[in-house]
C-alpha cells in the first residue's frame, strides 16, 4: 500500500510539473508575442484562470481572429467581470463588431466608457452611425479588390514611388514569424495599368530587405531618398527588449547610382520602443510617424518631427489628443492637399481599425471624420494613401471575402457634380442672407434644403444627366424657381433672384435700406420737444395705412430716432412717446393693434458721426431725426 501510494504521490507531482511547466511555456510564449503558440498551450489548462482567458482572448485579438477571441472574452466576462480590467471590456466590444454583433458591441463598449468615466460620441449606436455616415459621405468611393496583387498571405502597405508603388508582402515564404506564423514582411514594387492595377510585380532591393520584416516606405518626390520600417535589426542580429521583444524602427536610405545605401536608422528610435510608418509632409520638411514611445496617450500614437536642411531632425511632437486616443493610432498619410488620413481603432468606428481624415489648416488638425463605408469595414482597414489629381488610390484591409489575411484595395472617388449660386434681390442684386434654398427632382420631390449664410451662398450635390428645380424662398420675396438639367460639367451656377413680395402698386415706397425692409415715406417731423401728429404728418402716415389695409398679414415696426443733442433719457422717452404716437394714428385709422409694434431707440442708432453736440450742421442732426416703419413680416 505504501508502494502504491509513493508511486501516485510521484505520478501526481509529475502531472503537476508538466502543468506548471505548460503554463510557464505559454505565458512566455506569449510575452515573446508568439500568440498562436502560445494559445495552444493556454487551450491544454484544463482549471482556467482568469489571466488564462484574458490571455486566450488576446492570442486570439491581436491575430484577428474576432469570432475566437469573443468566445473567450465572454466567458472571462461572464466569469470575472467585477475584477476584470476595463481593458477587456473595449476588446470584446471590438470582437463582436468583428463578427458584425453590433448591439451587443454597443452595450460593452458603453460599460467600457462608465468604468473608464470616458463621456464622449463612442456613446453612439454603431448602426445608427454607419447609417449617418453613408448619409454624410454619400458613398463617394468605388473599390476594387487587386486579385492580381494579392496573395493568401498579407498584402498591405502601399506607398507611390514615381510612376510605380510599393508595397509590403509575406509572399516570400522565408522563415515564419512567430506572431502569425507567417513569413516576414519584404518590400515589393509594381507597375500599373491605366486603371490603377498592379503588374510586374517584383522584389524592390535586396539592399533594403532583410532576413527581418520591411513595410510602409514612403519616398521623396525625386524619388532619392526613402524612409521604412523595419525590426530593430543590426549587423544581422535582431534586437530584443528586456521583455525579447523586437521593436520596430524607421530607416532612411539615399538612391545613388541606382543603389539604395546609407541605410541609417532616425535618432529618435529606440530599442525599448517602437517606431514606425513613416510619412511625408507635401513639402517634404516634416515627418509623421506612429509609436509607442514614453509620453504617449495610447498604445500607438501619431507624433510629427521637422526634418531640418542640414539632414538632422527636430523633437518628436505628440499630435494631440485631438487625434490620438487611449488605444492605437497608426498607419498616417499626409495628402497634397494637407489632410491627414489615419487608422484608428479608439475613434468611434465600424470595428477594428477605420480609417479617419482630419484636414490641416491654421497650425491645427480638425476633428478627424470617419471615411464610412466602403472604405472602412467590421474588421481592420489601415494604410490608406491617394494621389488626389488621379482621384485614386490605395488602402489595406483585412475584411471578410478577401484572399489573404491582408489585402490591398484600391479605390477611384465617384466624380461630384454640384450646382451652386447666390440668393439676391432682383431688383438691387444686394445678397439675401437667411434665404431658404430647397432642391427638388424631376418629379417634384424634395432632395435637400439649407438656408444661406453672410454670403448668400448655396451649394448642393447633384448626379449627371438628370433634371432638377432650385426655389428661394425669403420673407418680404416672393418664391422664385430655377429648372435646369445636368451634364457631364462638375459645377452648374445658377443664381436666385427674388422679388419683394407682389408689392406691384407700392413697392417703390418698399426698399430695402440699411439692412431693413422698409416702407419708405417722406419724413414726419414733430414740434419741438413735442410728439403729438402735426397735420402734414397724417399726408405721409396715410401712405402707411393704405399698405397695411392693402396686405393685411403685413406686421411693421414703428422705429423712432433722435439726434444726439440732449440727454440720453431724455432722448430715449422721447423717441418712445413719438413712436407710440405714430401707432395710435395707425390703429385710430383700422390698423389692427398685433399688427404694430412701436419702439424708441432715442440716439442708439445714429445714422452719420454726429454723436457729440456741436460737431455738426443742423442739417446733418436732422438726419438722425427720423421714424422709420420696418416690415417684420
Amino acid at each position: 500500500m505504501k508502494k502504491t501510494l509513493s508511486t501516485l504521490f510521484i505520478v501526481f507531482f509529475f502531472i503537476q510539473l508538466m502543468v506548471g511547466q505548460n503554463l510557464k511555456r505559454a505565458n512566455h510564449l506569449f510575452e515573446k508575442r508568439a500568440y498562436l503558440d502560445a494559445a495552444e498551450l493556454f487551450l491544454k489548462e484544463e482549471i482556467k484562470t482568469q489571466q488564462v482567458y484574458e490571455k486566450l482572448g488576446d492570442c486570439y485579438y491581436f491575430n484577428t481572429k474576432m469570432k475566437d477571441a469573443s468566445n473567450w472574452y465572454k466567458i472571462l466576462i461572464q466569469k470575472f467581470e467585477t475584477s476584470v480590467d476595463a481593458t477587456y471590456f473595449f476588446r470584446y466590444s471590438q470582437a463582436l463588431k468583428g463578427i458584425e454583433n453590433f448591439n451587443e458591441a454597443d452595450i460593452w463598449l458603453r460599460k467600457y466608457n462608465e468604468k473608464k468615466q470616458i463621456f464622449t460620441e463612442s456613446n453612439l449606436e454603431t448602426l445608427s452611425y454607419i447609417e449617418s455616415l453613408n448619409n454624410q459621405n454619400k458613398r463617394p468611393y468605388i473599390v476594387h479588390n487587386l486579385i492580381n496583387a494579392n496573395t493568401p498571405n498579407s498584402d498591405f502597405g502601399v506607398s507611390f514611388f514615381g510612376d510605380k508603388l510599393v508595397f509590403a508582402s509575406t509572399r516570400n515564404n522565408g522563415n515564419k514569424y512567430d506572431w502569425n506564423k507567417q513569413p516576414y514582411l519584404d518590400l515589393y514594387q509594381a507597375e500599373t495599368n491605366e486603371l490603377g492595377d498592379f503588374k510586374n510585380i517584383s522584389l524592390f532591393s535586396n539592399l533594403i530587405n532583410t532576413k527581418t520584416h520591411e513595410s510602409n516606405a514612403v519616398f521623396t518626390k525625386d524619388g532619392k531618398t526613402m524612409y521604412f520600417t523595419r525590426n530593430n535589426f543590426i549587423d544581422g542580429k535582431k534586437i530584443k527588449d528586456k521583455n525579447k521583444v523586437t521593436h520596430l524602427k524607421i530607416f532612411k536610405a539615399e538612391l545613388i547610382d541606382n543603389h539604395w545605401t546609407h541605410i541609417t536608422e532616425l535618432p529618435f528610435n529606440s530599442n525599448n520602443y517602437s517606431v514606425e510608418h513613416p510619412a511625408l509632409s507635401p513639402d517634404e520638411k516634416e515627418l509623421y510617424f506612429a509609436s509607442d514611445m514614453p509620453g504617449s496617450i495610447g498604445s500607438f500614437d501619431l507624433f510629427v518631427v521637422d526634418i531640418n536642411e542640414n539632414g538632422t531632425y527636430g523633437i518628436p511632437k505628440n499630435l494631440g489628443p485631438k487625434i490620438n486616443t487611449e488605444h492605437r493610432e497608426q498607419f498616417p498619410f499626409i495628402s497634397s492637399k494637407n489632410i491627414l488620413y489615419f487608422a484608428s481603432d479608439g475613434l468611434f468606428g465600424l470595428g477594428g481599425l477605420d480609417i479617419f481624415k482630419s484636414d490641416y489648416t491654421n497650425d491645427s488638425f480638425s476633428k478627424p471624420k470617419n471615411l464610412g463605408t466602403p472604405i472602412n469595414s467590421n474588421l481592420d482597414d489601415f494604410a490608406f494613401i491617394i494621389d488626389e489629381k488621379k482621384e485614386t488610390g490605395y488602402f489595406s484591409s483585412n475584411r471578410e471575402g478577401g484572399i489573404g489575411d491582408d489585402d490591398i484595395y484600391r479605390f477611384t472617388q465617384l466624380k461630384k457634380y454640384f450646382v451652386q449660386g447666390l440668393v439676391q434681390n432682383k431688383n438691387s442684386l444686394e445678397l439675401l442672407p437667411g434665404a431658404l434654398v430647397t432642391l427638388f427632382d424631376n418629379n417634384n420631390q424634395m432632395i435637400d434644403e439649407m438656408i444661406v449664410g453672410d454670403d448668400a451662398s448655396y451649394s448642393f450635390e447633384i448626379t449627371t444627366n438628370s433634371a432638377y428645380k432650385i426655389r428661394g424662398t425669403k420673407s418680404l420675396f416672393s418664391p422664385a424657381d430655377v429648372t435646369f438639367s445636368t451634364d457631364n460639367e462638375g459645377i452648374i451656377n445658377k443664381n436666385i433672384l427674388l422679388k419683394l413680395e407682389s408689392y406691384e402698386d407700392t413697392e417703390q415706397k418698399i426698399v430695402e435700406e440699411n439692412g431693413k425692409i422698409q416702407i419708405k415715406i417722406n419724413p414726419i417731423y414733430f414740434d419741438f420737444d413735442k410728439w403729438n401728429i402735426r397735420s402734414d404728418a397724417t399726408v405721409e402716415l396715410e401712405k402707411v395705412v393704405s399698405i397695411l389695409k392693402k396686405y393685411p398679414d403685413m406686421i411693421i415696426e414703428i422705429g423712432a430716432h433722435t439726434d444726439c443733442r440732449g440727454t440720453e433719457q431724455y432722448n430715449l422717452d422721447l423717441s418712445y412717446k413719438r413712436a407710440k404716437s405714430v401707432r395710435e394714428y395707425l390703429e385710430n385709422q383700422g390698423i389692427a393693434t398685433n399688427k404694430v409694434k412701436s419702439v424708441g431707440y432715442g440716439e442708439t442708432q445714429p445714422l452719420n458721426n454726429c454723436i457729440k453736440d456741436g460737431i455738426c450742421k443742423e442739417e446733418e442732426y436732422s438726419i438722425n431725426r427720423r421714424c422709420e416703419f420696418v416690415i417684420l413680416h
